[in-house]
């Protein structure tokens, strides 16, 4: 399996990463995390996963491992296939995906493209259980966790994608209410 690549960054293109290694141009499908350090990058280092079908052989690119750990375990997930994976990967940080699951925050994954409420809630249920022990629940931000799920919720309710209210919240007081948190939020869209 090939586990990890380090070369050249070819040309970003729709169906990936272009890296060349030793002469040969390796084509990765890449989180964006990955795309973003190949941009600043003459050598690059990238974390894979090798998949294999029938007819294909793909590789998959992480910026770092515990993307492509994560990865791996949603693979494990019935009717999760490795776009799918890649897809919710690449959505948010791998730490807050997994606090996410041990949560049970099935909104998060729904607000993905291609993820619908069942493969949500699949995901949720069969990863809680090996994800609790590895994951702290320390509070998002120095905020409650409930405080956090509460005003994030508010702004969705309002019309905000769950990604942008998830980057709104990120720019509060985390020590403050729900509401204050919600308030200041609006006050800096508008």
């Amino acid at each position: 399996m090939i586990a990890r690549l380090r070369g050249t960054p070819v040309a970003s293109t729709a169906e990936g990463l272009l890296l060349d290694v030793g002469g040969v141009g390796y084509l990765v499908a890449a989180t964006p995390s990955a795309v973003r350090k190949a941009d600043r990058a003459e050598e690059l280092v990238v974390e894979t996963y090798l998949h294999v079908r029938e007819d294909a052989l793909q590789l998959y690119g992480f910026a770092e491992r515990a993307e492509r750990e994560l990865f791996i375990q949603l693979l494990s997930v019935n009717g999760v296939g490795p776009k799918v994976a890649l897809a919710i990967v690449s959505g948010s940080p791998a730490d807050e995906l997994r606090r996410a699951i041990v949560r049970e925050d099935t909104a998060r994954f729904q607000a993905i493209p291609g993820i619908g409420k069942k493969t949500a809630e699949r995901i949720v249920l069969e990863l809680k259980e090996k994800l609790a022990a590895s994951v702290s629940l320390a509070p998002v931000g120095g905020a409650d966790a409930d405080d956090h799920v509460v005003a994030r919720d508010a702004l969705v309710e309002l019309g905000y994608s769950l990604a942008d209210a998830e980057r709104a919240l990120s720019q509060t007081d985390s020590s403050a209410s729900p509401e204050e948190r919600v308030r200041e939020a609006l006050r800096r869209a508008a």
